[in-house]
């Protein structure tokens, strides 16, 4: 259900806009992506899981912030964030 620290760092340096880092937008909203679809496949076979359920709604409502929040400062980067993650159809 957690992302792997391998897997956090292989996420981290895929959508880091620099060497150093960790905070931006992309990278949070790629974390949170890759939590997300974790989570998605937990409920497959865990559907009465509520407390966790609570917690793929915070996230998914972080990264909808987090995607406004880019989209608002520059959309070059929300339209390649979103077309690299294939968020949007």
């Amino acid at each position: 259900m957690t992302v792997t620290a391998d897997r956090k760092t292989e996420i981290i340096t895929e959508n880091a806009r620099g060497t150093t880092d960790t905070g931006s937008p992309e990278v949070q909203v790629a974390i949170l992506t890759e939590r997300i679809v974790n989570l998605t496949e937990h409920f497959k076979t865990h559907a009465k899981d509520n407390h966790s359920r609570r917690g793929l709604l915070m996230m998914v409502n972080k990264r909808r912030s987090l995607l406004d929040y880019l989209k608002s400062r520059d959309v070059s980067r929300y339209t390649a964030l979103i077309t690299k993650l294939g968020l949007r159809k």
